[in-house]
Formats: C-alpha cells, structure tokens, sequence
C-alpha cells in the first residue's frame, strides 16, 4: 500500500511538471526569429512588461550596431532618437484566468502598436500575440537559459 501511494505521487510531481502555469510569462524570451531577447518581469502592479535587452548583430543593417540602434520609425518623432536596447515593448496587459490580455505590444521595426495577449504554453515556450481588431498574429517566443548581458554586445 505505500509503495502504491508513493508511485501514484511520483506520477502526480511528473505530470505536474509538464504543465506550465500560462500566467508565469516572466523570465527572459528569445523572440521567434532569435534577432532580440526581451526580459519580461513585473511592471511594478502585479503585470508583465517586456524590455529589449539584447540584440543580435548579425540581424542589423550593415554598419548599424545595436547600442546605436535607435527608434528611428517611432510615430512621435520625440522619440525616434531613444535607443533600442531598454525599450519596453510589452505593457498593460490585464490577468485573465487563461493568459494575459488588454496589452500593448510594440514593434520597433515598424513604428507601430498592437493589441497583445501572450501565455505561457505547456512546453514551457511563450506565445505572443499581435492583433488589429479580431485578427492575431501569433509568435512562439524561446526561453533564454543564458543570455548575453547587454554590454556584452559592444564589439
């Protein structure tokens, strides 16, 4: 009888093992094309924000490094000048019993804002979602076990 008890809650640690809380979104996130790792942690009020905080340098422009990447094709021209890198990316989302939704969603490649929802899948990966109106795109986001500090970027 205890070996019973003992096999049945080893098999209750492995299953709950593999199912990821879909509301534990923080951590560090390599983006689905691995060209920037964004670390997502608490806003501050209990909701996620996510920060650009690494940027491969093989993905730029030629001659463009990521500390002098900037937000050139920001809206508000105010801040076309603010660097890439330290830029908040995901903000004001809104807990749902199932994911996170409400949020924002930033694309500095573009210059434009979408409405976002993300969560974290069963396979421990992050799904982010960038929608106009009813219409999503969905991005499958990495985690990150060791990523490069900021100023290991500077060449």
């Amino acid at each position: 009888m205890t070996r019973r008890i003992a096999l049945i809650l080893a098999a209750m640690a492995i299953g709950g093992a593999a199912h990821a809380d879909p509301l534990d979104v923080y951590g560090m996130w390599a983006t689905q094309a691995g060209s920037a790792h964004v670390s997502i942690e608490d806003c501050g009020d209990g909701t996620p924000c996510g920060t650009v905080v690494w940027m491969d340098p093989a993905s730029m422009r030629e001659g463009l490094t990521p500390e002098a990447a900037t937000d050139e094709n920001n809206p508000d021209p105010a801040l076309r000048d603010q660097p890439v890198l330290g830029l908040t990316m995901l903000s004001s989302f809104e807990r749902k019993k199932r994911d996170w939704r409400g949020g924002t969603i930033y694309d500095p490649e573009s210059g434009k804002s979408y409405g976002s929802r993300s969560k974290r899948l069963e396979s421990g990966e992050l799904q982010v979602k960038g929608c106009v109106g009813p219409i999503c795109q969905t991005q499958v986001w990495s985690p990150v076990e060791d990523a490069p500090a900021i100023s290991e970027t500077a060449g």
